[in-house]
């Protein structure tokens, strides 16, 4: 595997080169070799490639160029924004990969990333997965299942119990209990239930408030008029804001659709998950998705085995 590895580099696999030149007995001032590997974490079918045939760095600029003034105008040729993004995917990802920019700077660089539909686009570049259509037939396959897991739980007493018994009490008031209603419950109630803090992440004000200070991701739910903000889940925002280091990157409508759009965003930025919710994003990931499905935590494990108990 060494030799085959070695003759794809020699080749010009963009993969195995951005690993090249490390320290040996010749080269004894380069990197470590087992130090900062740049390599695919989370099963990336299409981690770093290739240029495309016939294009190189100067053409592939020129592309981004044209993609940026595309996505200023107010009327989108959005089939052309995507296939110019599908062409400069290799100077993407080399400059994410290699440079490690700030999020800042590639929502800059490539604007695009802050379309819904492009981190779809982009997720399935990289993980040849349709992201918002397996997502959601996962969550809603599973979801009567973890519902029943959830009321089982709050019936119990402890800290875990009650945050579950408030999310519930505020879904069973709910007139209309539609799909959507039961992801965002779902969605909510999970990293509860996998013993999580989401309160640095998950947050909740009205246009007038001060949520305070943002971590490093967060999921900023605006309440409608008359709700109350302290309530554990909201089902009719007025818009749900993603906001990573700082810079809000989109918003959108319904809860569910910016948790989708966010665990997109990690895979499109190259970014770690959340501190506090790496079990909940390693649920989507793995069990939901199915990508490295099989190196799973002992309570992610647990989880699976008691989805899948009665299917």
């Amino acid at each position: 595997m060494g030799n085959f590895r070695g003759k794809l580099r020699k080749a010009g696999c963009q993969e195995l080169l951005v690993n090249a030149g490390r320290r040996s007995l010749k080269q004894p001032g380069n990197a470590p070799p087992h130090k900062a590997i740049k390599k695919a974490r989370r099963a990336e079918s299409n981690y770093l490639p290739n240029f495309p045939q016939g294009h190189d760095p100067a053409s592939l600029e020129g592309l981004r160029l044209n993609m940026v003034q595309e996505v200023q105008k107010t009327d989108r040729n959005l089939p052309l924004i995507s296939k110019m993004m599908q062409t400069t995917l290799a100077l993407r990802r080399k400059t994410i990969v290699e440079n490690q920019p700030t999020v800042r700077e590639i929502m800059d660089q490539w604007p695009a990333l802050g379309m819904e539909s492009e981190v779809y686009a982009e997720f399935q570049r990289l993980t040849n997965q349709n992201l918002p259509n397996r997502f959601y037939a996962e969550l809603d396959r599973h979801t009567p299942r973890l519902m029943a897991m959830f009321r089982q739980k709050a019936f119990q007493s402890g800290k875990i119990a009650e945050a579950l018994a408030e999310i519930l009490k505020v879904h069973d008031e709910q007139e209309l209990s539609d799909v959507h209603t039961r992801r965002t419950t779902v969605l909510h109630a999970l990293p509860v239930f996998l013993r999580e803090d989401a309160s640095a992440v998950f947050k909740t004000c009205t246009e007038d408030d001060d949520p305070g200070p943002f971590g490093a991701v967060c999921l900023l739910t605006a309440a409608a008029v008359g709700e109350n903000v302290k309530q554990p889940i909201h089902y009719n925002p007025k818009k749900v804001t993603i906001i990573i280091e700082g810079d809000v990157v989109v918003s959108l409508p319904q809860f569910p659709d910016a948790a989708v759009v966010l665990f997109g965003l990690m895979y499109a930025l190259h970014l770690n998950y959340p501190k506090g919710l790496t079990n909940t994003f390693d649920f989507f990931q793995k069990i939901l998705m199915g990508l490295d499905s099989a190196k799973l935590s002992l309570r992610l494990q647990s989880l699976k085995n008691e989805l899948l108990k009665n299917i």
